[in-house]
């Protein structure tokens, strides 16, 4: 009898486990890549590769950023790219706030580490069903300076995720 309880509870701390990390059927991809030294070289470009099969549905598509203490400024500027299976390239340049106006991180998390998910397209439906490319880069500069900054110090990781409109 006793055997019998233990292989019960066994399963549903099973089934409850399973059912806890597949909840979130809404994210289509989700890929992040680590910055050597949480140091995001200039010039560097962050590569993810996606499939697409459906392109009636629109998504909204996210950049997502790590960073940590070290990140000094209020601000990140980012230059993008996406190009789709047809070679059409799409260029954006976006600044996104990383801090309130008191100086405190956004994003979420406990510890020194703060997770931004921001907005990178909302409500896009893909044209075009096959291979895409998306990277990104830093743009950051300091006032009156033409060169970007060699290493932005205080990115951890750089992710980009896609995820269905419910």
């Amino acid at each position: 009898m006793e055997t019998i309880q233990k292989n019960n509870f066994f399963l549903l701390v099973m089934f409850l486990f399973c059912f806890m990390i597949s909840c979130d059927d809404k994210t289509e991809f989700n890929e992040y890549k680590a910055i050597e030294n949480a140091a995001l070289e200039a010039n560097k470009k962050i590569f993810f590769e996606f499939d697409v099969k459906d392109t009636i549905s629109q998504k909204n598509l996210f950049i997502n950023i790590r960073n940590n203490k070290d990140y000094q400024f209020s601000n990140l500027y980012l230059i993008t790219e996406l190009k789709f299976p047809n070679g059409t390239i799409v260029v954006d340049t976006l600044q996104y706030e990383m801090t309130d106006t008191s100086g405190q991180f956004l994003g979420s998390g406990f510890t020194e580490i703060k997770d931004n998910k921001l907005f990178y397209k909302e409500r896009e439906a893909f044209p075009n069903s096959g291979k895409y490319t998306f990277n990104v880069r830093q743009a950051m500069r300091k006032n009156g300076e033409v060169n970007p900054i060699p290493f932005l110090e205080g990115i951890c990781d750089v992710g980009f995720s896609i995820e269905k409109i419910e």
